[in-house]
C-alpha cells in the first residue's frame, strides 16, 4: 500500500548520472524551497515508461513555472538510466533506487515483475515544501499516469499556499476557490456542501 497523503515524505539520497559524473539526489534539498513531483516507474527502456518520461521532459518548464522539481525513480542503475535518457532525450532528473529501499519506503515496491524480480510500481507523489505528501497515485503497470492531474494538483497547491483557500474537485486555475475556514477544511465542507 502506497504511503498515505498527509504523511511526511520519507527522505532519500539516491545516485544519478549526469554527463560528467555521479551525483546525489536528495529529496530534502527541496524542503523549504520548492514542491517536488516524485515519479516511480518500473524500468528504463520499456515502452510506457519511455513515453511518460519523454512527455514529462517536454513539459518540464510547466513544472518549473509551478514551483516544482521533478524526480523520477526506478530500480535501474544510474548508468542504465543515463544511457536511456541520452538515447530518448529524457531531461527529467533520474534517480537510481538500485537497492529498492525508497520504493519500499513509499509502499510502491512490487514483489516480482514477470519473473524479472522486484521493481517500482508506476506511482506519483506531490510533496510540498514542508515535505508532506499532498497527492499520491498508484497506477496499473500497463496504464500510464495522468500528467494533467499532477499539474492540476500543483496549480491547486500553489494557489492554496498563496491564498489559503480550498480548491474543490475539478478546480482549475482562474476559477474561484472556497475560502478556508478556521475550523478546518473538513468542517467547512460539511457545512457548505
Amino acid at each position: 500500500m502506497a504511503i498515505a497523503v498527509g504523511s511526511k515524505a520519507p527522505d532519500f539520497r539516491l545516485k544519478s548520472k549526469t554527463a560528467e559524473e555521479i551525483v546525489d539526489v536528495k529529496l530534502s534539498d527541496n524542503f523549504g524551497r520548492k514542491n517536488t513531483v516524485l515519479l516511480f516507474f518500473p524500468l528504463a527502456f520499456t515502452g510506457v515508461c519511455t513515453q511518460e518520461m519523454c512527455d514529462i521532459s517536454s513539459g518540464l518548464n510547466t513544472y518549473a513555472q509551478l514551483g516544482a522539481d521533478v524526480i523520477a525513480v526506478s530500480v535501474d542503475s544510474p548508468f542504465a538510466q543515463s544511457a536511456w535518457a541520452e538515447k530518448e532525450k529524457i531531461r527529467v532528473t533520474l534517480a537510481s533506487d538500485l537497492n529498492k529501499k525508497v520504493a519500499a519506503d513509499y509502499g510502491v515496491l512490487l514483489a516480482d515483475l514477470g519473473g524479472l524480480g522486484s521493481t517500482a510500481a508506476r506511482a506519483a507523489f506531490v510533496i510540498d515544501k514542508a515535505g508532506i505528501i499532498q497527492h499520491a497515485t498508484l497506477n496499473n503497470l500497463s496504464i500510464g499516469r495522468n500528467v494533467d492531474e499532477v499539474l492540476r494538483v500543483l496549480d491547486a497547491l500553489q494557489f492554496t499556499e498563496k491564498h489559503g483557500d480550498v480548491c474543490p474537485a475539478n478546480w482549475h486555475p482562474g476559477e474561484e476557490a472556497m475560502k478556508a475556514s478556521p475550523e478546518g477544511t473538513a468542517q467547512y465542507l460539511a457545512k457548505h456542501s
